[in-house]
């Protein structure tokens, strides 16, 4: 945006050497804002990290990782060194992140010692997290939670242990790939969205200046080296500032309107733009913080928190910005003028000048981080959905292109039996994070105190044992078996033919299928839409974690024709074969949507069962949604459920308040236990 600005105004500074070995400023959109951002998060860690949303090749990581390099060094027990970049991989376990018992030193010198994980890593330096939005939620927690607190406390394994992590926290992810849930979207200090720009121009201009970089790294490299240390010399001159920054009353009720305007939930936006304006001030070389540190900070720390359904886009407009700015200076000059009226009134609680430094500790309350329950609640629990919000948020019926659905609510089908597949909230799986349920000779899920005391205790005389602490031999160790909950794959297939066309019928399923969505976004579900209609079945979504995406297909939905019912079976039944290949851990789920009315070809009816048949018979979970209407009813949805073995409800039943409780699917090869089909 034109009010950002990447150096103070008191230096030359420039992008590093390597970063424009890929992308010169102007060939990412954002891409400016980005690297102010990650400045500010430098200047003042408070802020709570960066998260950067953009599409593949518009050099998020380049940009992170050379913000270590313009780090302050950082001086400990064994001399200066340089910060460090600690990149946390999608795949790392709880106890990589935050530390865990030392089984080694605890078997072999009887200490109780604590090794520290990647958080102890990252202390004074980066901590970068690529495709954010694939880690899982409670790891997610834990990393926001440490970057707000600066410490990081591990209760767990008998262990009580807590050490500084006071780091920058950046996370990038392509919403291709799903999106963060608004709840862990607002623990990111501030968000930035890039793109890569379509001007020929610039385009090779990226190209060329990667191929002299290539051609001789270090001179390129070094062409950049004095603009790198105007930068790191600029941060460190606004670390020592930011303390002696000012922030009146003025400016703080300005930052309370702007907030207040655009409706966010909780007070943590406010602080965030406090604490980013103070650090803006202080980049800048300013004394106190002004109503243009105040925009800026909105820029960068506001809109990602508008996103108030799961299916809501986030960001704001300039326009958008510019009536709330407009409305936060009317707030203030009132203030001003009722203080002008009556002289011994007192703005607020205290009406004098806040200084960086109070805004720097006055945390908002923070969810204690509990690495011993990283779930934070049952796993059974529903996930709230936020409620729209009457001004900043975006309603339901506002919301541009998504379909309305107001009145489903979503029953839980789950797959039978025990899975372990990805972490989610659906079907029952051995995972490592879930309640403890037996001991096991797996340790990678903790250490099972009880089950490697007992593998112990019959060879204690052997080893000698008289008296004193209890022997113990790396073969006693029993791990935790822990029962938690895995997301699935769900394949919806939706007829979308003539008979669904009718104006109240198409909205009802609509709704249905959006309610279903939302469900399948809170559990971390992938999916895949498939629609039938005139001759053929349509795969209008390939299986994708990006439950969003889906929601705005929807949006388009072309209602009309026959009804290929059997393609569209056949269709779901090698979307699930191929995704059993590329991911076999993850369990499938079919949820049909149709009235049962097969038309089309040769015997369509038959040829539906059939597939229906095979799908059974490849142990496919399945629920069938009834669309039927009317005082005559054929019934042939209700076969359909019976031929795939699955379950079955009527989509009155699902749209309407009366749906409670766990609805579960049908077992495949066995009776269906939602309704009898």
């Amino acid at each position: 945006m034109s009010h950002v600005e990447t150096a103070p105004s008191s230096q030359s500074a420039g992008p590093r050497g390597d970063l424009e070995a890929g992308f010169p400023f102007s060939a990412v959109v954002g891409q400016e804002q980005l690297q102010l951002a990650l400045i500010l998060c430098a200047v003042h860690p408070g802020i709570g990290g960066v998260l950067v949303r953009g599409e593949k090749g518009t050099a998020k990581s380049t940009v992170v990782r050379a913000l270590a390099q313009l780090l302050p060094p950082v001086v400990d027990e064994t001399g200066a060194r340089p910060a460090r970049l600690v990149e946390l991989p999608v795949g790392a376990t709880e106890d990589r992140v935050v530390g865990s018992l030392d089984l080694e030193r605890v078997l072999r010198d009887g200490e109780h010692a604590f090794r520290p994980g990647l958080l102890a890593a990252a202390h004074h330096g980066v901590l970068y997290v690529d495709e954010v939005n694939l880690l899982h939620d409670h790891l997610v927690d834990v990393l926001l939670d440490a970057a707000a607190m600066g410490r990081v406390h591990i209760e767990r394994d008998g262990v009580s242990h807590s050490h500084p992590a006071r780091f920058v926290l950046v996370g990038t992810m392509n919403p291709e790939e799903g999106e963060l849930r608004p709840q862990l979207l607002d623990r990111f200090g501030l968000t930035v969205d890039v793109v890569a720009s379509r001007d020929v121009d610039v385009r090779m201009a990226v190209v060329r200046r990667r191929l002299d970089y290539e051609a001789d790294p270090a001179g390129f490299a070094a062409s950049y080296a004095a603009a790198d240390r105007a930068v790191a010399d600029g941060i460190l001159t606004a670390r020592d500032r930011v303390a002696r920054i000012a922030l009146d009353d003025a400016e703080l009720r300005r930052i309370a309107a702007l907030c207040a305007a655009f409706d966010v939930d909780g007070m943590r936006a406010d602080l965030v733009v406090a604490r980013t304006a103070t650090a803006y001030a202080a980049w800048r070389g300013g004394e106190a913080v002004t109503e243009e540190d105040v925009r800026i900070a909105a820029e960068l720390a506001l809109p990602h928190r508008r996103r108030r359904d799961p299916f809501d886009e986030p960001g704001i407009s300039d326009e958008q910005l510019d009536d709330a700015m407009r409305d936060a200076a009317a707030e203030v000059d009132r203030a001003e003028a009722e203080r002008a009226d009556d002289p011994g009134r007192r703005d607020g609680s205290d009406d004098r000048a806040r200084t960086g430094a109070d805004a720097a500790t006055d945390d908002a309350p923070e969810q204690h981080s509990d690495a011993g329950d990283p779930t934070g609640s049952d796993p059974d629990d529903d996930p709230d959905t936020p409620p729209d919000g009457p001004r900043g948020g975006q309603s339901r019926e506002n919301r541009t292109g998504t379909p309305a659905s107001t009145t489903s609510a979503a029953p839980r089908w789950e797959v039978p039996g025990v899975g372990d597949g990805a972490p989610g909230r659906r079907s029952r799986a051995e995972t490592r994070y879930g309640r403890m349920v037996r001991p096991s000779t797996e340790t990678s899920a903790g250490l099972h105190l009880l089950g490697t005391i007992f593998a112990a205790a019959p060879h204690q005389h052997r080893r000698g044992r008289v008296e004193g602490p209890l022997e113990l031999a790396p073969e006693d160790l029993r791990g935790a078996y822990r029962e938690g909950r895995e997301g699935n794959l769900i394949v919806f297939v939706v007829d979308a033919s003539g008979s669904m066309a009718a104006r109240d019928r198409l909205s009802a399923v609509t709704g249905a299928i959006v309610a279903l969505l939302r469900d399948a976004y809170q559990r971390r579900d992938k999916v895949a839409v498939i629609t039938v209609r005139g001759a053929e079945a349509e795969l209008v979504l390939p299986p994708t974690s990006s439950v969003d995406i889906a929601v705005r297909r929807l949006a388009g939905l072309r209602t009309g024709g026959k009804t290929p019912l059997a393609a569209g079976l056949l269709k779901a039944r090698e979307v699930v074969r191929r995704e059993r290949v590329r991911d076999p851990r993850r369990r499938p789920m079919l949820v049909l949507l149709t009235d049962g009315r097969a038309t089309g070809g040769i015997d369509p009816v038959p040829r539906a069962r059939a597939a229906a048949a095979l799908l059974a018979g490849d142990a496919v979970t399945a629920m069938v949604v009834d669309c039927e209407r009317g005082m005559v009813r054929l019934g042939l949805a209700a076969d359909l459920a019976r031929d795939l073995r699955g379950g079955y409800v009527r989509l009155a039943e699902l749209t309407g308040d009366s749906v409670a409780g766990i609805v579960r699917a049908g077992r495949p090869g066995g009776s269906p236990t939602a309704r009898a089909a």
